[in-house]
């Protein structure tokens, strides 16, 4: 499976700590002093899956076994609130998404989905596309990722940038995945957690840091 492609290239040689990031012009005006994490803004609506695609069940679980598995990961990051990053958060539908691609296979439940992914990449693995979804030190807005077409974002994934890509006013991200479409930021989702440290902005695809 292509997913075990991604979890031999990352166990080889990744070193998981956080980069300051490239942000774009204009991102460090804004510093918002709440410190409301974005982990709680995942578990907003309770632990466990249900039947919304546009939720981040399946991300929430994600973070919740890394941690469990490995207390001490820069995913943690996400808990602390006096830390400022701006996050990507794949809704549901976007881990579906890519189990379709990688598998050819149309899941109807979101338990399913992370079983799949969970069976097919290991705690590691788990980590590193969690990590690229995280641009640490800046807080940036969607109205700023709107004015940064071409900027690069440096993520918590050692060496693993994203590009931004802005086309008719939504903002897009070049990941490391040439051959895939390009995850988009939904511009009613974003701005998630804004006035705190830590903002987000929900994207229609899961972010690659290699490509599959």
């Amino acid at each position: 499976m292509k997913i075990r492609t991604l979890s031999t290239a990352v166990a080889a040689g990744l070193a998981l700590t956080l980069i300051s990031p490239a942000g774009p012009a204009g991102a460090a005006s804004h510093k918002p002093r709440g410190t409301d994490s974005l982990a709680s803004v995942l578990a907003a609506d309770g632990a466990g899956y249900d039947r919304n695609w546009s939720d981040y069940d399946i991300l929430d679980k994600a973070v919740r076994t890394v941690l469990a598995a490995k207390p001490g990961s820069p995913v943690a990051v996400l808990a602390d609130g006096r830390t400022a990053l701006t996050a990507f958060l794949p809704k549901d539908i976007a881990f579906r998404r890519l189990v379709l691609d990688l598998t050819g296979r149309k899941l109807s439940k979101e338990k399913s989905v992370f079983r799949v992914l969970a069976g097919a990449a290991d705690v590691d693995t788990l980590e590193a596309v969690l990590l690229y979804h995280v641009v640490p030190g800046a807080t940036i807005t969607y109205r700023q990722a709107q004015k940064a077409n071409g900027a690069t974002l440096a993520t918590a994934l050692t060496d693993a940038d994203l590009r931004v890509a802005v086309r008719r006013g939504a903002v897009h991200l070049r990941d490391n995945d040439p051959n895939d479409r390009d995850p988009r930021v939904i511009a009613s989702s974003s701005d998630i957690n804004k006035g705190n440290r830590q903002i987000a902005h929900g994207i229609n695809r899961v972010l690659r840091p290699l490509d599959l």
